[in-house]
């Protein structure tokens, strides 16, 4: 095997896709192995991948998307595409018990949150600064290693239920909120500028962010148009709306069995890149969109990245339209995710938080009435977080 031939097998083998798009080469792999030495190796070997991309393109069997240099020739691994995944990494509505990822506060984490409330009451401090391994925690320690359970062997959501508001002071709550989530993954940036908290509440239709209006937002994943989203979204509920505002999860794994079994053709291109507009919150100068699959293959594990009007607007922005059968795919998906008894539902009270895998579940809340008094308006604070990479915006 020539040097060129095993290095294309071995970006295949670390899930890396390439592809050749107006005479430029482009990559795509998971951010855990585009080290600095790969991205080396890219580059010596540029000319040699895009000759091989050429003649691949120029080939009579070519993939759907590979001539119009808008998807990489490889596909998704066998390991994922090739057969149901199952429970508990797949689900719907009807394998779970209503209380599902419920957790439940016991008395003696309360009194020792009771505790954490005074002690930051009196010691003012900046929430960012804060670290678990500052304080004292053996109950709470406990209960988030529950919580870490559910999200990573289990369903891949919890909700922690929860904390005195009333009792302890809304201050002091979102510092407890930023603590507990800390035990999970770190909190990392939610914007280019750094912003590490993300206080959500309805701004009225003058908002361009969803979040902060009372419509319904539609499934989604979290920053789906960043080069490094979030593992998991945390959420405390500080004030319930006055009607309406349902939380719904749905999980991505049974939308991509039911794709195998109804439109196994279109499931593949779901593994091939679309375009998203990264909304702005990028450096000057960097290019204003990414190319990524809406699913992929991390280490066997099927992940997601939804978000139907982040592909529009990144393929109009990009000037390349959407092909065919990108374009049913993603029709497919979104049926799929839409469909009676495929999400799990639940009202977000105050003092829960709600913790999701952000790459293997999409979230929503139905569209909500609000309290004409501002302090008794609905808001949610959140905090993405991420382990891998820096703590940046982008990793």
């Amino acid at each position: 095997m020539n040097p060129l031939d095993a290095f294309i097998a071995k970006l295949a083998g670390i899930d890396v896709k390439i592809w050749r798009e107006d005479g430029k080469l482009r990559v795509s792999g998971p951010d855990r192995v585009m080290t600095p030495e790969l991205r080396a190796e890219l580059s010596e070997h540029k000319a040699g991948l895009l000759a091989f991309l050429s003649e691949a393109a120029a080939a009579p069997d070519a993939p759907p998307g590979v001539a119009a240099g808008i998807a990489p020739p490889a596909g998704p691994a066998p390991v994922i595409i090739d057969h149901d995944i199952e429970w508990p990494f797949a689900w719907k509505k009807a394998d779970l018990p209503r209380e599902a990822g419920f957790v439940k506060v016991s008395g003696d984490c309360t009194a020792e949150i009771a505790r954490l409330a005074d002690i930051l009451r009196s010691n003012p401090h900046p929430i960012e600064a804060l670290r678990p391994a500052d304080f004292d925690l053996p109950e709470c320690r406990a209960m988030m290693a529950e919580v870490k359970r559910e999200l990573v062997e289990g369903i891949g959501f919890a909700v922690i239920d929860r904390l005195e508001i009333e009792a302890i002071g809304r201050d002091e709550a979102r510092a407890i909120h930023w603590l507990l989530c800390s035990m999970v993954e770190r909190p990392v940036a939610q914007n280019w500028k750094g912003a590490m908290y993300y206080d959500i509440a309805d701004r009225g239709k003058q908002s361009m962010r969803a979040t902060n209006t009372r419509d319904e937002i539609v499934y989604h994943t979290d920053n789906s148009f960043n080069v490094c989203p979030p593992n998991y979204v945390a959420l405390l509920c500080l004030q319930r709306a006055k009607s309406g505002g349902l939380s719904k999860v749905i999980n991505f794994a049974a939308a991509h069995n039911e794709m195998r079994r109804r439109h196994p053709e279109l499931l593949a291109r779901a593994y091939l890149p679309y375009v998203f507009d990264r909304q702005h919150e990028h450096a000057p100068g960097e290019e204003r969109f990414i190319r990524r699959p809406i699913f992929e293959n991390h280490d066997g594990r099927m992940v997601g990245r939804v978000s139907r009007f982040h592909i529009r607007t990144g393929h109009a922005l990009a000037g390349v339209p959407l092909d065919a059968e990108g374009e049913a795919a993603m029709d497919a998906i979104e049926a799929i995710l839409s469909e009676d008894g495929m999400a799990h539902e639940f009202w977000f009270e105050q003092g829960q938080i709600q913790i999701v895998d952000n790459r293997r579940l999409g979230h929503k809340r139905t569209a909500f009435e609000d309290w004409d008094e501002p302090e008794k308006k609905r808001r949610l604070m959140r905090l993405w977080l991420r382990d891998h990479e820096r703590p940046f915006y982008n990793g």
